[in-house]
């Protein structure tokens, strides 16, 4: 089974009050510094790590829940929590997934903490997972805090089984694939997601190094296994073809230079002006690289279900943008991507390659939002087709 995200949302997190998204296979958003955009991006990770039973950690790691907190007002008695959900979708069958989780202050009263957790760190207060397959969705998983029920293979409602920590989720706790197949589709479903936003290019960067020589069909998050990418499509799949276009699109005359390979794997690229010269992966330009790494990111063997880009511009020229945009827009054609961008070029041109519309990121009163959004979640009749 493979699902398409349908939807995603978030409240109480930054810059997000209350937000949710369609999602299409290929979802752009645009804007300027300081509307936003990296929150709705990281929203993304943050529900990637419910699944992954990170969720917690990454909170703490942020500067814990006082610094991810909606810092704006509140409604009288709402509760101060960041709440995250995602719907997902079987083309094929029709059958759609919702997942949602809540995460929130320890309680205290009277100077007394309770649940086992420390004083300050975030906890899971609530988790949701429910199936549509008719009339009805039905509740495959159900939290309140350390209590709930789950929904086993034969339907029936039965308790954790387990003691789940305050910082743990449900979703990441309960493997097993045989008592709750919702569970397990969901959770697999979204461990798979990749984001890429960080593909260093420093002297010391991966992307540099030569890495094990193992066939590598997909790219891993911070591009370490680079080389084993390019290898596997080489000589593995034995068909270049679309990297070598994409190279030829961005530096006419270029060729990548993948040798055989023994314990590990390598690349280098051929410039036009330097036909007899091949240049290592150590030689080459910041931009030359990151450029490289997207196109292992988007051209790879298999690519995962859902790709996030953060800013994929960042230190390209802007005479790439063009061949970018063409890399992303066929990706589109293979699986789910998302992305933010500074780059108005770089929006403009994947609408042109891949037809998506490009949505425009804004401040409205403080919160993060999306010109033409509505607040059920949709952009309305006119760009009904762009979300599909």
């Amino acid at each position: 089974m493979t699902l398409a995200v349908h939807e995603i949302g978030a409240a109480g997190y930054r810059s997000l009050r209350r937000i949710a998204l369609p999602v299409g296979r290929l979802s752009v958003f645009v804007g300027g510094n300081g509307v936003g955009k990296t929150n709705l991006y990281r929203a993304l990770e943050l529900i990637q790590a419910a699944a992954r039973g990170t969720l917690t950690r990454e909170l703490a790691a942020e500067g814990g829940m006082d610094s991810v907190l909606w810092a704006g007002r509140r409604r009288q008695g709402e509760t101060a929590r960041v709440r995250l959900s995602v719907a997902f979708q079987d083309d094929a069958t029709g059958q759609g997934f919702a997942y949602e989780v809540e995460a929130g202050l320890v309680q205290q009263a009277g100077g007394v903490t309770y649940g086992a957790a420390f004083q300050r760190e975030p906890q899971v207060k609530a988790e949701r997972l429910t199936v549509q397959a008719g009339r009805r969705p039905v509740v495959a998983l159900s939290r309140d805090g350390p209590s709930g029920f789950v929904r086993d293979e034969e339907g029936r409602k039965r308790p954790f089984g387990t003691d789940l920590l305050a910082t743990e989720t449900a979703l990441a706790s309960l493997q097993d694939a045989a008592r709750f197949p919702e569970i397990e589709i969901v959770r697999r479903a979204m461990a798979g997601w990749r984001f890429h936003h960080d593909f260093r290019t420093d002297a010391g960067s991966p992307l540099r190094r030569p890495c094990l020589a193992v066939t590598t069909p997909t790219l891993a998050s911070d591009g370490s296994d680079l080389a084993a990418v390019f290898a596997t499509l080489a000589h593995v799949r034995g068909d270049t073809a679309e990297l070598d276009a994409a190279l030829g699109h961005a530096f006419p005359g270029a060729r990548l230079v993948i040798p055989q390979p023994d314990r590990e794997a390598r690349f280098g690229v051929i410039f036009r002006d330097y036909p007899q010269r091949v240049f290592e992966a150590p030689e080459l330009s910041d931009g030359t690289l990151r450029y490289l790494a997207l196109a292992g990111a988007l051209l790879a063997y298999r690519l995962p279900p859902f790709v996030a880009l953060n800013e994929p511009e960042t230190s390209l020229h802007p005479d790439l943008m063009e061949p970018l945009a063409r890399m992303i827009a066929r990706a589109a054609e293979r699986t789910q991507v998302w992305l933010v961008t500074h780059s108005e070029r770089l929006a403009a041109m994947i609408a042109e390659h891949g037809g998506a519309r490009p949505r425009i990121v804004i401040k409205r009163e403080g919160e993060t939002w999306i010109e033409g959004l509505r607040l059920a979640g949709s952009f309305g009749e006119e760009d009904e087709d762009d979300a599909e």
